[in-house]
């Protein structure tokens, strides 16, 4: 029998082909059509937008694996599909470079206050040019905050590119898993107080959330730039917001946001001295083919009775601070029954 794949959202057109031969594709675009969906599906291949929680699991009695094209999960209730014996894949890694550039390419923009200096050039002010030069990365010290695959990425950039100074913060990396990638360990706090950059790349777990508050901020130098392009509520966006307003800090940029997109009057979207995004750090042609068929084919082994590349674990380290998180350090519940989602 053909199997039913529900897409919440279109993929790049290379891995929709690999699907497309082996499976009746529905996209299911908005949360009512994919729990009307639900007991048709064999899989699910999940982006940013959609998210799947216990109700869905319990009405998809089909339902074999769920892959999520991204590498968070925090859309998807994993305690559920544990119990339903589904299988989780995702596409960790396969964006890293995209968003790594992306990271550099924001903190450019900020180091070098291009936003400002784009937008008084088309308001006809070239004096501009005198008091908007920035300042240049060189020599500066960035704090990376996880140290997965795309924290390594932007700390390969900087360090060998820009001839910045690395540190990182992730409890779970020691010096000797790092191979080449520049940069040496130091606490949170640490990291914070001595950056001049602080860019965060972990995921969302209880944790994590608000990992970056007023407290943080307040740890921070006046000049420091702050990048976040891992998930919005890493980063308590109200204080950060406040932050801006205050000096406490002297510039962020964002790719994601705690409400996305962001309501009108969110004060994030008037703080100064900021570079905001889409939550498009990954959206390369190229991380969006690799994401694609890497998702299309490890859901395709799971359905043929195969083991996935990617599989994500059913319960992931509350603890884990990177945006990679190795199976070595996560587990299923019934083998740590001390850690809860």
């Amino acid at each position: 029998m053909t199997p039913v794949v529900l897409l919440s959202e279109p993929i790049h057109p290379d891995g929709r082909r690999l699907l497309d031969e082996r499976a009746a594709v529905t996209v299911a675009a908005d949360p009512t059509a994919l729990l009307a969906h639900a007991g048709y599906a064999d899989a699910v291949i999940l982006r940013a937008r959609g998210r799947l929680g216990r109700e869905f699991f319990t009405r998809a009695r089909r339902l074999r694996v769920v892959g999520r094209y991204g590498a968070g999960v925090d859309n998807i209730d994993l305690a559920a599909a544990a119990e339903n014996g589904v299988t989780v894949v995702n596409t960790a890694g396969l964006n890293a470079r995209s968003v790594a550039e992306h990271t550099v390419a924001v903190l450019l923009s900020l180091a070098r206050r291009l936003p400002a200096q784009d937008r008084a050039v088309r308001s006809h002010d070239w004096a501009v040019r005198d008091v908007l030069g920035g300042v240049e990365l060189a020599g500066a010290s960035i704090g990376v905050v996880g140290f997965g695959a795309i924290g390594r990425a932007v700390a390969s950039i900087c360090g060998y590119g820009l001839d910045m100074r690395v540190r990182y913060h992730d409890p779970f990396v020691g010096p000797e898993t790092t191979g080449r990638v520049p940069g040496s360990p130091a606490s949170l706090a640490d990291l914070l107080r001595t950056s001049d950059v602080v860019t965060v790349h972990v995921p969302l777990t209880p944790t994590t959330r608000h990992l970056i508050g007023a407290a943080q901020l307040r740890l921070m130098r006046p000049h420091a730039l702050l990048v976040n392009v891992s998930r919005g509520a890493v980063v308590d966006e109200a204080a950060l917001a406040a932050a801006l307003a205050d000096g406490t800090i002297a510039g962020a940029a964002l790719d994601v946001f705690e409400q996305e997109p962001p309501a009108p009057d969110a004060p994030i979207l008037s703080a100064p001295h900021t570079v905001l995004t889409p939550h498009s750090a990954a959206l390369t042609e190229e991380a969006a083919r690799r994401m694609s068929v890497g998702v299309v084919t490890d859901v395709l082994a799971v359905l043929d009775g195969r083991p996935p590349t990617r599989p994500v674990p059913y319960l992931i380290d509350a603890g884990s601070t990177c945006d990679e998180p190795p199976v070595a350090r996560c587990h299923r519940a019934d083998d740590h029954p001390d850690v809860s989602r």
